[in-house]
């Protein structure tokens, strides 16, 4: 067990190297398909940037899906001043990249790194804070640019992403932090199972298939899946705060969130085999939250749907899970895929 969870950390670290907010995908899932591939495996990449592997096993199709785009930015306009207006990617929070480094890549290929902040980040000469909405932020590109002329003249165009840094860490007492978790943390999880799976030779209680998505962080990611599947559970990340039972340390169950409830049986089903095994787990209700398998749902499949994962503190900030968090999914997904 300890060399799959060295492995899914070694998958986190490089995952969130690669800068991947929405619609700008391509190396993460390059990664994927290469990752994939040399387990053994025969992935495809969909139309859409989509990657779909199946795993083993026969009968009753299931899903297990993750994704790997990520909050970010884009170039919206340059400033005068040659700075760089900023336009959201997904549910960024702009109040928790003021003052973070970033990176902003160019339809060219180049890469930039800059800074976020405030149009008045100096205590020493605002004479009142300047509020931290997406108009009243910019980035300052690490370059000699003061028009938007000279901004021009390094390639940085309207349309060109902006990657926050992830900064990930994992602390010796296995405490996870870094941008990202949702849902990197999840994706690399599956790499883990896919790597078990073949190396241990696991007996598959049905086929099973793994879809990583592109675009959930903007609400259409998960929805085309295979036309026979029959139930899909997405992986992402379990919410932890105010109102929840779920800790870092412990894998998340869902059983409502913002879309309405998740397959009755298969959330009791799920909960039984965590008490069974004795995972520390919860089942909770996310008041503000949308997955993949809810977007299958809504382009008309008919699935079973469930919703689990590690549990993840201060979601779309710079975010915080815990090994053990990973441990108790990986171990659930195992018993219900082999049980």
């Amino acid at each position: 067990m300890s060399s799959y969870m060295d492995f899914i950390k070694e998958q986190l670290y490089t995952l969130t190297s690669i800068p991947s907010p929405s619609g700008f995908t391509r190396k993460a899932t390059d990664y994927l398909l290469s990752e994939l591939s040399s387990l053994g495996y025969s992935p495809e990449r969909s139309n859409k940037g989509n990657v779909f592997v199946t795993l083993g096993g026969s009968g009753s199709p299931l899903v297990l899906a993750a994704h790997v785009d990520t909050l970010g930015a884009m170039v919206r306009s340059i400033k005068d001043n040659g700075r760089l207006r900023p336009t959201t990617l997904g549910g960024h929070q702009w109040s928790t990249a003021d003052g973070e480094n970033c990176t902003i890549h160019t339809r060219d290929g180049r890469v930039y790194t800059g800074v976020v902040l405030n149009t008045e980040p100096s205590a020493h000469v605002a004479d009142q804070k300047t509020e931290q909405l997406e108009e009243n932020m910019e980035i300052l590109l690490d370059e000699n640019t003061a028009s938007a002329k000279e901004t021009l003249a390094l390639g940085v165009q309207t349309g060109d992403i902006i990657a926050m840094d992830p900064r990930t860490i994992v602390t010796e007492s296995g405490y996870i932090k870094s941008r990202f978790l949702d849902d990197k943390l999840s994706a690399a999880i599956l790499i883990g199972l896919a790597k078990a799976i073949r190396e241990e030779g696991w007996k598959l209680n049905r086929k099973v298939s793994l879809l990583f998505t592109v675009y959930e962080e903007v609400g259409h990611g998960g929805c085309v899946v295979s036309d026979d599947t029959e139930e899909m559970i997405s992986v992402d990340m379990g919410c932890v705060g105010d109102d929840l039972g779920c800790t870092e340390r412990m894998v998340s169950i869902c059983a409502k969130d913002s879309g309405g409830p998740y397959n009755y049986d298969l959330v009791t089903t799920l909960s039984n085999i965590a008490r069974e095994l004795d995972l520390d787990y919860a089942i909770d209700v996310y008041p503000h939250y949308g997955s993949d398998v809810e977007t299958a749902l809504r382009a008309g499949y008919d699935i079973r749907h469930g919703l689990i994962g590690p549990g993840v503190y201060a979601s779309h900030n710079y975010e915080r899970s815990h090994m053990d968090g990973v441990r108790n999914t990986f171990e659930l997904l195992k018993a219900y895929i082999t049980k």
